[in-house]
């Protein structure tokens, strides 16, 4: 019996280099200078999988791991040491406070109520999130200088940056209020830079970088073209192959109407998937042939004409192109968005 023989059958699969997730973690662990790079793998792995992306990240080099709920932690926890990972909602109540102590798994205190949450349970070493002008999670810049603050075991004080991607006057001054506030703080490392952050230059690096969407394959910022690789393939199988008369329509809403003859192909892939219709996607791929998308995307289904691919067979896999930064140009929905709407039947 092989070790996959008790799972079911699969026409969706979603494919990762994980030679590219590993090389684009080392290229923005060295642009960010003397500091280390980690890793935010919230939103499992960003829609990957965080049990797939986690070891290879862990292999590569990373030591401090970001999720944002306490239930994501378990499963990053079965791949490195409890200690090395960092829940980004923090300590609201006992219940997660005392988890955390528990397992060894880190908050970060965004307000003076985890805060005494976090020491009420029992405390120890934990993190610390200043808001810096996104008013977002973190403790405000007044907050930083309370008793509480003072009397927690910080490891990391950091805050997060808000239009890093863009070349505005509040990435400077997100800066100037960060350091204001780490140097109130009594912690031993400090955090400002996600992965487009990593870009503004050695000013934002601090001790440790935070990169997301750009480990997966995303193009925070232009500098970043060419060097950060494509992770993400997500690929479906032909379920059928059809034989269109002129005047047969395809799809809902009759939206193809095919001129002649043609072959065409049903792939195992839908909006369910997160093949969404406005993403506008014009064609899969299949042996680096182009197929034409016809019609309207169904929820577990899409349509391509196959002319082009007189080999191709029921049974075989398509590719989706997946070019983050392409595909967010056309859709218009950002390249975390594409992401982390892959369907769960992909993964």
């Amino acid at each position: 019996m092989t070790e996959t023989s008790h799972l079911p059958p699969r026409t969706l699969r979603l494919a990762l280099d994980q030679s590219a997730l590993a090389e684009n973690w080392r290229y923005l662990n060295r642009m960010s200078g003397s500091a280390q790079a980690g890793a935010a793998v919230k939103a499992d792995g960003y829609g990957l999988g965080a049990d797939r992306v986690v070891p290879v990240l862990r292999d590569a080099g990373v030591q401090d791991f970001f999720v944002a709920h306490w239930s994501e932690a378990h499963s990053v926890a079965r791949h490195i040491p409890a200690h090395r990972i960092s829940v980004l909602h923090g300590a609201v109540n006992r219940e997660e406070a005392e988890y955390g102590i528990r397992h060894g798994i880190r908050p970060v205190i965004n307000s003076l109520h985890q805060a005494r949450v976090w020491q009420e349970s029992g405390g120890g070493l934990c993190h610390v999130m200043v808001d810096s002008g996104m008013s977002r999670l973190g403790l405000s810049l007044e907050d930083v200088s309370d008793p509480v603050i003072a009397a927690l075991d910080i490891d990391l004080a950091m805050s997060h940056l808000a239009s890093a991607d863009e070349d505005v006057a509040q990435n400077a001054l997100q800066l100037e209020r960060s350091r204001a506030a780490f140097a109130q703080l009594p912690a031993r490392r400090f955090s400002l830079a996600n992965s487009a952050g990593i870009m503004l230059g050695r000013d934002y690096h601090f001790d440790l970088t935070r990169p997301g969407l750009s480990l997966y394959g995303g193009i925070a910022r232009p500098e970043m073209a060419g060097n950060i690789r494509q992770v993400a393939i997500p690929q479906a199988a032909v379920i059928q192959k059809r034989r269109l008369q002129a005047g047969d329509s395809v799809g809902y809403n009759a939206r193809f109407v095919a001129p002649g003859p043609m072959n065409v192909a049903v792939i195992s892939l839908g909006y369910a998937d997160g093949l969404l219709r406005l993403q506008q996607t014009p064609y899969l791929e299949f042996d680096r042939k182009k197929l034409p998308v016809l019609g309207n995307i169904s929820m577990d289904m899409t349509i391509v004409d196959i002319g082009q691919a007189p080999d191709l067979r029921e049974g075989d896999w398509v590719n989706l192109p997946y070019d983050l930064r392409m595909v967010s140009d056309r859709s218009q929905l950002s390249q975390y968005e594409l992401l982390t709407i892959l369907g769960l039947r992909l993964r």
